[in-house]
């Protein structure tokens, strides 16, 4: 009997965890990639002009993300995350100058509360009573009809942490979703909120330890591999149409579409798939951060959201962004640079700097788009789906991505082992 072969379709990091999980079941596995390099937007590249390699975006991670730290742990890449000590997020107000540190307690209950010292300024304990409402409630709806969207405790605290997450302006966007990424980190307490940067960037942590993987397992990975079609008969993908030749499935052979919500809809007939998408800004400057810069920093009251500080160089993300997607670059820079400057103590003339827009970079975390999002199946038997997008209980995050990944590998492995059985009893 001939070994199944499972194509991958995306080498993004749903499509590299999908490959990494199904590299321990014994099929034959082809990853198609239609970019030069893997990673997707998880990835870094040499920039030219500042001379030095950057991510395309700040990614981070909690310690609550466990399946992104068990994808980390199979591909051997512990060394290439830093992990901050403690549970602190150190914040400013560029309005005021106000200095503050949200410091989740160690444990789940949430003794942190009854220091002023440790939660957000002007927050008391009935403002945090409020944030329950989310925590608990059940169903979907604007995160506004479930808490009040005003007052210091979702200024200073709880909009920073969420529109992070979502990538949406947290009053439009999913309660569900918001109350998940409050489950998994703050209210477990310190030890699911640990942060966790990739220092030396996204593709050495995250890329290049999972392609070495899987080139031990003998996986076959192509690049510049664009697929434009699939033929579909009998509730079945086919074949697989690339650019400059294609590839007839056989009985047994699964497909995992780990690609763009927009692309797969386009390839896959009926597929309901989020339509609305919202951009991330980042802004990299090549100046090493003075002594003592914290790890990150989120910032209030100015165009910054978050700075991180790498070994050699300072970068800002800006989510929900899209209202920047016509700004001059320079003149962009220009302002966040004087962000920047104000928060790590920095009395100096812009340094080289590099700002990517990504207009597309998440779906929209509203509730709308939210039950748009598709599960691992399809209605083809050997096609599954993977992808940030898809239906994780997660937003658009390295996590979803992972655990997205995860979950078709999970459903290729239930296909896989009901065509053995089924071999099995046809020869019994």
């Amino acid at each position: 009997m001939r070994t199944p072969h499972i194509h991958i379709i995306g080498a993004g990091l749903a499509g590299l965890s999908a490959a990494v999980e199904i590299a321990s079941m014994g099929a034959r596995i082809f990853v198609h990639e239609a970019a030069k390099a893997a990673g997707g937007r998880c990835r870094s590249y040499f920039d030219q002009h500042l001379g030095m390699e950057i991510d395309n975006g700040a990614h981070l991670l909690l310690s609550g993300n466990t399946h992104a730290l068990t994808y980390i742990r199979k591909i051997a890449a512990e060394d290439r995350l830093t992990q901050a000590p403690q549970a602190r997020f150190p914040f400013m107000d560029l309005r005021n100058g106000r200095r503050w540190t949200i410091a989740p307690s160690e444990g789940p209950l949430p003794l942190w509360l009854l220091s002023a010292e440790r939660r957000a300024p002007g927050a008391n304990l009935r403002d945090h009573m409020e944030m329950l409402k989310l925590i608990w409630a059940s169903g979907d709806a604007p995160i506004a009809e479930r808490i009040d969207c005003h007052g210091p405790l979702y200024e200073n605290m709880a909009r920073p942490f969420l529109l992070a997450a979502l990538n949406t302006d947290p009053a439009k966007a999913s309660s569900a979703l918001g109350r998940q990424v409050m489950r998994e980190t703050l209210v477990k307490g310190a030890a699911a909120c640990r942060p966790i940067l990739a220092r030396e960037g996204l593709s050495p942590a995250f890329i290049d330890p999972a392609l070495t993987y899987l080139a031990r397992r003998h996986a076959r990975i192509a690049f510049s591999t664009r697929l434009r079609a699939i033929s579909f008969t009998d509730s079945r993908a086919r074949t697989l149409h690339f650019d400059d030749h294609d590839i007839e499935l056989a009985q047994g052979d699964l497909v995992i579409l780990a690609i763009p919500a927009n692309i797969a809809a386009n390839l896959v007939p009926g597929l309901s798939t989020p339509d609305a998408f919202n951009a991330i800004v980042n802004a990299h400057f090549a100046i090493a951060p003075p002594m003592g810069t914290p790890l990150m920093t989120g910032v209030v009251g100015a165009t910054s959201e978050w700075l991180f500080a790498y070994s050699d160089h300072l970068s800002v993300t800006i989510s929900a962004a899209n209202h920047l997607l016509d700004r001059p670059l320079a003149e962009l820079a220009k302002t966040i640079w004087g962000e920047v400057s104000q928060i790590a103590g920095i009395e100096a003339p812009p340094p080289p700097w590099r700002i990517l827009r990504e207009k597309r970079a998440t779906f929209a975390a509203t509730p709308e788009q939210n039950r748009r999002r598709p599960g691992v199946r399809t209605a083809y038997a050997n096609l599954l789906l993977a992808g940030d997008w898809t239906a994780t209980g997660l937003p658009a995050t390295i996590e979803g991505a992972i655990k997205s990944g995860s979950a078709a590998a999970n459903a290729a492995r239930m296909q896989l082992q009901q065509r053995t059985a089924q071999t099995h009893a046809n020869r019994g």
